[in-house]
Order: C-alpha cells, then structure tokens, then sequence
C-alpha cells in the first residue's frame, strides 16, 4: 500500500512488527569503508549487528577499503566473511588492479552500471536474502560535479530496474547512488520513488540528516557516511588535506585515518509489496552519536 504524502520515517523507538511470511525484511546499507580501520570495524561489529537487529540482508560500500582508494580481492573477501551479502563498489572501482579479475568471479561483488561500457562486472544483480526473500541492487554513478563524463544514471537505472519490477520478481530493491552533489542524489529519490525500497547516496563519506520515507514508499538517504574514522577529513588522515586547502600545493599523498572507526548508513524495513515501513540513520562506534534500530 502507496505510504501517503509527506509521511516521515518511523523513530528508533517504534515497536517490533510482528514477521509474517519473512516481513518485514530487515535490510542495512552501509556507506564508504575507509581503510583499515573500517575494514575492522566491519568484521569487529557486522556479525553482532546482524543477529541483534535480525538483519536479512546486507550492503557493504566497499570502495575505498585498500588504502582508501579502490578494493582488492583479500579486503573484498574479509568484507564477505564479516557478514556482507552485497558489496558495491564506485568511481575507485578498479583503482586496485586484481578487482578486475575478482568482480567476474565473486557475484556478490557489483560495480556501477554505468562505468566505462566495456569495464568488468555488473552494476545490478539479483540476490537471494537469508530469509529466502529475492534482493535487486543496483548501483550508478553520478554526472555533477565527478572528475569523469559517466553514462547518464536515470536513463541507466530505468533501464536495469524493469527487468526486476518491485512487489513482482523483486521483494526488495536497493540503489546505491554514487554521487558527488546531494540536489543530484535527491533527485534520484524523487525519480525512483514507488520503484524501489532504497536510494542511497555514497560517495562524499558524510552522512545527512535527511532520511525519510517519500510518498510512495520509497525510502532515502541523501549520503550514507562511511564506515571510517571521522576524526579525519573524510576518512584521510588531517595534515595533507589541510595543506592542500590552505597552500594549494601537495606535499604528500592521502592516506586513511587510524582511529576508531564509525559503521555508518541506513537501516530499512519493507512490507509484502518492498515498499519502506521503517527507515533509520545508522551509526555505531566511533566518535560519532549512536544511532539505529532498537527493536
């Protein structure tokens, strides 16, 4: 059933719905791993996370967990073994050479559909949820603002998203929206809504304030945040990029903060039809304050 206009997203202190026929799905998004300390935080927390919030599935963005540029295949596949069902990937996509290779053989491994058209892998891909329910991400790229002249990402979804219509061969669908500008990333949300369970924006490692559930029941979030130390300028250690700003000249390169890190994205609920019922800002560890499903 269509949600009516302007309805908000449930608080973190609604009651537990009670599950029939596997609903709600319990599904968590997390945003940008950052380096090592977010490839830890992701193994040290993600399989607690699952059992206490009973999550049925799982999204990892993983695409700056080698260094903080790009993933390789070990970092990739630490990420699975800590409990991902789904990694999405984003404009660092290939940045570490062996994802090449590693995203043709690892299906639970996408790419955005609308990199380079002859670039390795899929940017949509059904899964199969821990509860049996059926799970389409997908992921694109966004135009404003990004260094490369990327495929445009609404005709791209459009296209991917009818060969897995929501409440018909999808119970559930998700899109990571890999986007620099946020006018852009909740354009998507407005775009897609009532077509999807999920918009959310990766990319800035910043999460916004502005998750809700839009009038036809899709659910949003503008930025997920990253799953990094955020005692850091987005996820890198402070010095270089403060002398960047302020200099306009380099003296080194980037590299990932070091201290505890904060798992941070959105947590959804969906109905029989994979409309969004609940939908919360996640945050857990770290610096910053904790929040997310208490039911």
């Amino acid at each position: 059933m269509d949600k009516p206009a302007g309805r908000q997203a449930k608080g973190a202190c609604a009651g537990a719905a009670r599950r029939v026929d596997n609903f709600p799905m319990r599904i968590l998004f997390l945003g940008d791993v950052v380096g090592r300390t977010g490839r830890k935080a992701i193994s040290e927390h993600l399989g607690r996370l699952r059992t206490e919030w009973r999550l049925d599935f799982i999204i990892v963005n993983g695409e700056n967990a080698t260094g903080g540029m790009g993933l390789n295949r070990g970092h990739a596949q630490g990420i699975l073994d800590a409990g991902a069902d789904c990694i999405t990937l984003g404009d660092h996509a290939f940045d570490q050479r062996d994802m090449l290779t590693a995203i043709e053989q690892e299906s639970r491994i996408i790419r955005p559909l609308n990199y380079a058209p002859k670039a390795p892998g899929v940017g949509a891909r059904m899964f199969t949820a821990q509860n049996g329910q059926r799970v389409f991400v997908a992921q694109a790229l966004g135009q404003v603002f990004m260094k490369r002249p990327f495929a445009d990402p609404f005709a791209a979804l459009d296209v991917e998203l009818k060969k897995a219509p929501l409440g018909g061969l999808a119970d559930a669908v998700i899109v990571d929206f890999h986007a620099e500008a946020t006018s852009e990333k909740v354009a998507m949300g407005h775009w897609l809504d009532g077509r999807v369970s999920l918009v959310v924006g990766t990319h800035t490692h910043i999460p916004t304030a502005d998750t809700q559930i839009l009038a036809n029941g899709t659910a949003v979030q503008s930025d997920a945040g990253m799953c990094g130390d955020y005692d850091s300028v987005i996820g890198m250690e402070k010095l270089e990029p403060m002398r960047r700003f302020v200099t306009g000249m380099s003296k080194g390169r980037f590299t990932p903060a070091e201290g505890e890190a904060t798992l941070s994205g959105v947590f959804i609920e969906t109905d029989k039809s994979g409309k969004a019922i609940q939908a919360l800002p996640v945050r857990v560890g770290g610096r910053l304050s904790q929040t997310g499903p208490t039911d």
